[in-house]
């Protein structure tokens, strides 16, 4: 999460210079073109002005966001933001692993899964052992929870 909230900072310091450096200059540079009603250089730097400004805010809240998640609120025991969780089918025994992440490092094809993914809402607050329904858009799945390694054990061992 440390990662994520540095990407977002730097992305934020990257539009703010672009709002308050280069933007500017390319406003003065169009205005000198004359009249602004027909001056579509003008325009598009006004867009993206106003793209940029929505863009970095949308990132302040964002990151203000992930600084009010309480790491003491995460489960030790159960499946929560950060867990690694292997789960098995239980006529197969195929096992796939899952890592819970922020929905911004959510990358299905690898594993990592948000918590409002079906996967994800579903293995919420489970723990080794249990059984687990899943209903995907192609109908419903049964996963065995067969190891749980939560965000405070990969602390602990680092």
């Amino acid at each position: 999460m440390i990662d994520l909230k540095k990407r977002l900072q730097d992305e934020i310091q990257q539009l703010e210079y672009e709002l308050k450096v280069h933007l500017p200059k390319e406003i003065l540079k169009a205005r000198e073109h004359g009249d602004l009603r027909e001056n579509a250089e003008y325009k598009a730097a006004k867009e993206r002005q106003s793209f940029l400004q929505a863009r970095a805010a949308q990132l302040h809240r964002r990151l203000a966001a992930l600084n009010m998640v309480n790491l003491d609120r995460i489960p030790r025991d159960k499946v929560g933001l950060g867990s690694v969780v292997t789960v098995a089918v239980p006529d197969s025994g195929e096992e796939t692993v899952f890592e819970i992440v922020v929905p911004e490092d959510a990358d299905p094809t690898i594993g990592r899964i948000s918590p409002s993914s079906p996967i994800g809402k579903s293995l919420l607050g489970h723990e080794e052992g249990d059984t687990i329904e899943v209903r995907v858009p192609s109908g419903s799945k049964t996963y065995e929870l067969t190891k749980l390694v939560t965000m405070h054990d990969q602390v602990k061992d680092e």
